[in-house]
């Protein structure tokens, strides 16, 4: 396993973290840890949940897979060589029920928020704590276009930085992240940090993949220069990019098999593209989910790919896509596939 620095966190981090948010959902609370056993016995220390997972989200879900984390044994064993990172969501009229509606990022509603994660994953400190998208309303979870509305009452990103900053000198947090996040947003944390004298943001938590490629526009240029990490979340595109529904490789219990409403990287533009990439895997002589990992984690701009996967076999290869390097003639070929078929599913 390789290990990376996320400013703020004395020990340095897998660059594969795994991602949570099947817990309480597509798996129990066995095959949770199971899965938490076998990536840390992987050399894996980095596990990213969130208040509201598992998703889909739902009123009678939400909350349980922080509560299977804090449940894991390693929690209580091994809690200094773990790094949890967890986030508190900002407004969403489709869950109030969360904090009974209560989503501004303030400091009222973020000290619930924090408290009630802390209680459920059975620790004193988060390592890194992130706002999962932005209180304004702008362009994200692949919304393209910008159209402001200065009608909807906000709290400014100083007054959210300042809370989590308490977080930090409280001890209750050791690193401050953000995700979803537009150029803008990071360029507002990272001056009012500067003017306030304020602890600065370590990562961002974006979509990265080889359909969505948007955040080499602007952040990936802002994350290198200014130290702020990208944690690449959805890397396989919801399972897309195994190739296994083109291949009609897929099982019941696949995601999009399941909840055949999450269509972001399924259009025909993405399908081109997946077809195109699973071509590439095979002239190499590598399967579809090693290329799109491997090409995601030794970006310059990374500090770790979130993964996840709801059994061991998964698992195995995903972890082991850290093993492998990309050679230039693969790269060659990936970023022609790319200025054919531009970011399908932004």
């Amino acid at each position: 396993m390789e290990y990376r620095q996320i400013y703020g966190i004395t020990k340095r981090v897998s660059a594969i973290c795994l991602g949570t948010m099947t817990f309480g959902e597509q798996n129990s609370i066995k095959e949770s840890h199971e899965i938490m056993d076998y990536a840390y016995y992987q050399g894996v220390n980095f596990f990213d949940t969130a208040e509201m997972y598992p998703i889909p989200p739902s009123g009678q879900t939400y909350n349980q897979t922080e509560s299977i984390i804090g449940k894991w044994d390693k929690i209580k064993t091994n809690r200094d060589n773990i790094i949890i990172a967890s986030k508190v969501i900002g407004p969403s009229s489709e869950m109030s029920y969360i904090r009974d509606g209560n989503h501004k990022l303030n400091k009222k509603n973020m000290i619930q928020a924090l408290n009630g994660s802390l209680k459920r994953l059975n620790t004193e400190y988060i390592d890194l704590y992130q706002v999962h998208w932005p209180e304004r309303a702008t362009n994200y979870f692949g919304r393209l276009g910008f159209e402001i509305n200065e009608d909807i009452e906000i709290n400014s990103i100083a007054e959210t930085l300042e809370v989590l900053d308490c977080f930090v000198k409280e001890g209750k947090i050791k690193a401050i992240g953000i995700s979803n996040e537009t150029p803008w947003g990071m360029m507002q944390y990272l001056k009012w940090s500067d003017k306030l004298n304020l602890t600065k943001i370590s990562t961002i938590q974006n979509p990265y993949n080889l359909l969505n490629r948007t955040f080499e526009v602007g952040l990936s240029e802002m994350s290198i220069r200014e130290n702020v990490g990208l944690l690449a979340y959805s890397p396989l595109g919801f399972g897309t990019l195994t190739g296994k529904y083109i291949e009609n490789k897929s099982t019941p219990n696949s995601r999009l098999n399941k909840w055949p409403s999450y269509l972001r990287y399924s259009s025909s533009q993405s399908v081109k593209a997946i077809e195109r990439y699973l071509e590439i895997s095979k002239k190499f002589n590598l399967t579809l989910t090693q290329l799109a990992l491997s090409f995601v984690n030794y970006r310059d701009f990374i500090t770790s790919t979130i993964i996840g996967a709801t059994n061991l076999q998964q698992l195995e290869e995903n972890i082991e896509s850290i093993n492998l390097v990309l050679h230039d003639e693969i790269i060659f070929e990936i970023n022609k596939i790319h200025k054919e078929i531009s970011n399908p599913a932004p």
